[in-house]
């Protein structure tokens, strides 16, 4: 398989032509931040807040999410080209939202809403607010609505933790005083499955986020790990050491049948994923002599090498398009690395400045969550594939690990 490497720049700058076409073919004017995509100038002077907190940090968590978007940058009324205008009002434990986002230019009405929900929801209600003006305008998923789960420290031991897509609302999963590790979102973005020490050996477990219902799934003798669930939700890939050595294996999520996929006896496999329509899974084997990414054909086995860049290649992840993240190792440096099918381009999106490893796509196949370690500290960034600047999550104590971005946001949060 022959791979042809670009620079980042390069890649943003193919980006960037293609944003801005899309960009005038809806609003004339667009502005160009140095360094990073085209976006939106947006005011939000014109959605006003009562006296209340509330309101105003309904208001101040909508901007920053559209922000977070990449769509966007806030900008004084006078200087906008999109306007929201509306009211925010917060009596009791109720708060409604009417906002319409229109054209500053030509008038167009993009959206018009309104949104009547608890005050203790009014993050969601700003989330869902911020994904429907980015859908609207866009014509791109939003991403202020998802969950992104991961593993802390904040207490001295490795739990499961969730936040939302602002780093804001981080909720402790687990309190098991153990090790939590792997955490991997369901299809639907209800169920997260993960790794546990809990019994003593590494099991897979699943928790209902909501319900904070925990069931041990898969505990065969030796290692369970890497769990991740096809797109369809019928099977699960997981690696198990019950015949002796680590390999890859599909569990039929209902009877939970076990169909051994790779047989390496002087070698071991790790983290399966599953791509977009579940026809193949990537996972890291060193059968080479090093860590290095697979892809397996789910149904014939044929299973080729992708030949990266780097003297290691991990952790693999699919987009929702299609293309692969993974992190790969240069002079000792682990680098976030985006592979292209369909072209054989690899870019990398982030640089030698730190490690960056545990790469998890969000569902708008823009940005990547990844781990960034640096002076023996570990914390989640979020890294942009246009080249907007990596933006911290996990403004917490402790170490943080292992993103795992939802796909969408469940129907009934």
């Amino acid at each position: 398989m022959t791979l042809r490497v670009s620079r980042m720049k390069n890649v943003v700058a193919v980006a960037w032509a293609g944003m801005l076409i899309v960009l005038q073919a809806v609003d004339a004017q667009v502005v160009v931040v140095k360094g990073g995509a085209p976006k939106w100038p947006i005011a939000l002077s014109g959605l006003v807040p009562d006296t209340t907190a509330s309101s105003h940090k309904l208001v101040e968590i909508l901007g920053g999410d559209l922000e977070i978007s990449g769509w966007f940058t806030l900008v004084p009324d006078g200087s906008a080209i999109i306007r929201c205008i509306g009211r925010v009002r917060s009596r009791g434990d109720r708060i409604t939202v009417v906002c319409s986002v229109v054209s500053h230019r030509t008038g167009r009405e993009y959206l018009s809403r309104r949104y009547r929900a608890r005050v203790s929801e009014l993050r969601q209600t700003a989330h869902r607010l911020a994904d429907e003006i980015v859908r609207a305008v866009s014509g791109k998923p939003g991403i202020a609505a998802t969950r992104i789960a991961l593993v802390g420290t904040r207490n001295g031991h490795k739990e499961l933790y969730l936040c939302d897509a602002d780093g804001g609302n981080l909720v402790q999963l687990t309190r098991d005083r153990s090790i939590s590790i792997a955490p991997a979102w369901g299809p639907e973005g209800r169920i997260l499955y993960y790794t546990s020490f809990l019994m003593g050996y590494p099991d897979v477990y699943s928790i209902d986020p909501v319900r904070k219902k925990r069931i041990r799934l898969v505990r065969f003798p030796g290692l369970n790990t890497g769990a991740a669930v096809s797109p369809d939700g019928r099977r699960m890939a997981v690696i198990l050491s019950k015949d002796g050595n680590p390999e890859l294996y599909v569990l039929e999520m209902r009877g939970w049948r076990a169909t051994r996929l790779t047989r390496t006896p002087a070698a071991a496999e790790a983290s399966p994923a599953w791509s977009p329509d579940g026809t193949r899974l990537a996972f890291v084997s060193d059968r080479s002599g090093t860590p290095q990414i697979y892809v397996l054909e789910a149904d014939s086995g044929r299973t080729v090498r992708l030949h990266l860049r780097g003297s290691e290649n991990v952790a693999p992840d699919w987009g929702p398009d299609g293309r692969l993240a993974f992190a790969s190792r240069f002079a000792g440096i682990y680098r976030i690395g985006v592979y292209d099918f369909d072209s054989g381009v690899i870019s990398y999106v982030s640089g030698p400045d730190a490690d960056y490893e545990d790469p998890s796509w969000a569902p708008d196949g823009r940005h990547i969550a990844a781990t960034r370690t640096t002076g023996f500290r570990s914390q989640v960034f979020v890294l942009d594939t246009l080249g907007d600047s990596p933006r911290l999550l996990t403004a917490y104590p402790g170490d943080w690990y292992s993103p795992a971005w939802s796909p969408k946001l469940p129907t009934n949060e």
